[in-house]
């Protein structure tokens, strides 16, 4: 007797037979799948859209990419994207480690509240471990799951948001509704400040937002702009509890596919992207590192209206309450999160802990 096979069974197995069908070395196919969780408007969908036009262009036009936006590949179901990526269904993807946790615990190393951005400069201490024996052991791990990381991307430091009171205080969060990833690292540590956190698509989560079916969320400050956010929700905290990497990948066997000078070309160019994005998502909230990399490269944004030039006034303009926290009061939110520190310590693993930690301290 037969067996049923769904339709969604049916078009994942078409897709897997298409993305098979020519690695022959040096053949090319006429377009290649990128996967992206974001839109044009933020600093990684520029920055995405800056990496596909490049690699076109300096491939005289073997390489085209198309880029899915807002999820499109994976149905708006952000955890299944590791998955399609493995199996080949995508061929490239710019990603964060919060979707792809379930399927690589290692990766929650990055979600470790106050773990990078407790450290003096931030921003340094996280490419320390993107660029030092963290991040070659990262890649090398994903490379034997069938993910080649090319470049290093990022969302932004994420700060609260909500529209009930201003919260200075772990008690100010008490049984505040707090949308979040499905990241169960991320449930626990809101849940240890005294939060409700609730699960959301991010598709359905601007809704929720204006319909107050949460209080609040978490984001970096490009998100909060770039999807208007601060016109339903009032306050701002800026605690950068912790800072979102994103990794630009390709399928094992579709990076393999490539002639070596192709895959130089497209590391390049991912590298590049990825200090693009880097740069917008930092800009006017490091040492200027970031204005002066976008100025050189001529990539400046060429007007305020995103909010991207200073985003602290930008917000306080459009009557927006933001709460830059001290150290000290960090320090409180940071203790009610010690529970989470010694369970995710376990899964993520002792050794890429303390590898991470000796990476940061090469640039203190």
């Amino acid at each position: 007797m037969f067996k049923k096979i769904s339709l969604a069974s049916t078009v994942v197995m078409l897709l897997l037979f298409a993305a098979s069908a020519s690695f022959a070395a040096g053949q090319f196919k006429p377009e290649y799948k990128m996967s992206t969780n974001v839109s044009e408007i933020t600093p990684p969908g520029k920055a995405v859209a800056y990496f596909a036009e490049q690699v076109k262009k300096r491939t005289d036009g073997k390489v085209n990419i198309k880029i899915y936006w807002n999820g499109q590949l994976f149905a708006g179901k952000a955890s299944n994207e590791f998955m399609l990526m493995k199996n080949g269904v995508g061929d490239f993807s710019i990603s964060t480690f919060m979707n792809w946790a379930p399927q690589f615990p290692a990766g929650n190393l990055f979600l470790l509240p106050w773990f990078v951005s407790s450290e003096p400069n931030k921003y340094k201490a996280l490419d320390a471990i993107e660029n030092g024996k963290t991040g070659a052991e990262l890649k090398q791990r994903l490379s034997k799951m069938g993910v080649e990381v090319i470049g290093w991307g990022e969302q932004g430091a994420r700060e609260l948001t909500n529209n009930v009171r201003p919260v200075k205080t772990p008690d100010d969060l008490k049984n505040m509704k707090i949308r979040v990833v499905g990241s169960p690292l991320l449930m626990d540590v809101f849940k240890a400040m005294g939060a409700n956190p609730v699960n959301i698509n991010w598709n359905e989560t601007v809704t929720s937002l204006q319909q107050n079916v949460v209080d609040g969320h978490e984001n970096p400050y490009s998100y909060i702009i770039s999807y208007k956010v601060y016109e339903f929700q009032k306050y701002v905290t800026e605690w950068s509890y912790w800072i979102d990497p994103l990794v630009y990948v390709a399928n094992k066997k579709v990076w393999n596919s490539f002639p070596a000078d192709i895959q130089k070309i497209i590391a390049e160019c991912a590298v590049e992207a990825g200090m693009y994005n880097k740069c917008l998502s930092r800009l006017n909230l490091d040492d200027g590192t970031s204005e002066r990399w976008l100025k050189a490269k001529g990539l400046m944004p060429a007007d305020n209206k995103t909010g991207a030039v200073d985003p602290r006034a930008y917000l306080k303009d459009h009557g927006t309450a933001v709460n830059v926290l001290t150290p000290d009061q960090i320090k409180q939110f940071r203790n009610k999160t010690e529970s989470v520190y010694g369970k995710w310590t376990k899964i993520i693993g002792a050794d890429l802990i303390d590898l991470a930690k000796k990476d940061m301290a090469s640039v203190r």
